[in-house]
């Protein structure tokens, strides 16, 4: 059962479409495995555009009533017609270019990612051990996106951040030292959080940060000097 979920700003934001890509690829996921959050995202698209495209007042238009009536008869059948074929449009287009669910294989794993990453999966595995990753390209100058794959019995050191991350875990389970957490769970960590993700039976998750982490304990603290070059 997915515990975390996407907050209301951040749901509004991504309904406007006023998200950085590698957050929006993150809710847009997360919707495709939660029922929860895309009834609350359609509600807030449609209140988007009521609110886009809602009407002046009518005490504000200074004109005959039955020339409004008229008025808004010809706007009303016009914005039917318009609508019309637009649909026609969109359904021919969406018959040569439905997003389609990718897959990807690591250590003898395969895994359906959401449609969401349909356009994103262009990079190969890199890592080392049992953790691996794949960047996104994302054209964000700061924020670092990847798929990030941990094999079984496989962790990440202990660390905190020095800026945000958020994990969307795809596939698999992980525990830290807050909880335990399933497939859909969309986990957001800043400064203020110290953790060592642990898997039993291995993760995939899509994972976005904006700064380095930095290690607190064990022989992983020697990359800290590096950070800016690997995360």
């Amino acid at each position: 059962m997915i515990k975390y979920h996407p907050n209301q700003e951040l749901l509004s934001l991504h309904a406007k479409g006023q998200l950085p890509l590698s957050l929006s690829i993150a809710v847009s996921a997360h919707c495709e495995l939660c029922p929860q959050c895309t009834e609350q995202l359609m509600a807030l698209t449609l209140k988007a555009s009521d609110d886009s495209f809602s009407l002046a007042p009518m005490s504000s238009i200074d004109t005959d009533s039955s020339d409004l009536d008229a008025d808004l008869d010809a706007l009303l059948a016009d914005m039917m017609q318009d609508d019309v074929l637009e649909a026609k449009e969109v359904e021919a287009s969406n018959q040569t270019h439905v997003a389609s669910h990718v897959n990807v294989t690591i250590k003898g794993h395969e895994y359906t990612l959401p449609r969401a990453f349909s356009q994103q999966i262009n990079n190969s595995w890199q890592g080392i051990g049992k953790v691996n990753r794949i960047r996104l390209d994302t054209g964000e100058k700061q924020a670092r996106a990847s798929l990030l794959h941990i094999a079984e019995n496989g962790e990440i050191p202990q660390h905190s951040h020095k800026g945000q991350e958020l994990t969307l875990l795809l596939a698999g389970e992980f525990s830290d030292e807050y909880n335990t957490y399933t497939a859909g769970d969309f986990i957001m960590l800043d400064s203020e959080h110290e953790h060592s993700p642990k898997t039993i039976d291995g993760c995939l998750c899509y994972t976005v940060v904006d700064a380095p982490l930095y290690f607190t304990k064990g022989i992983s603290k020697l990359l800290n000097p590096i950070g800016e070059l690997i995360y």
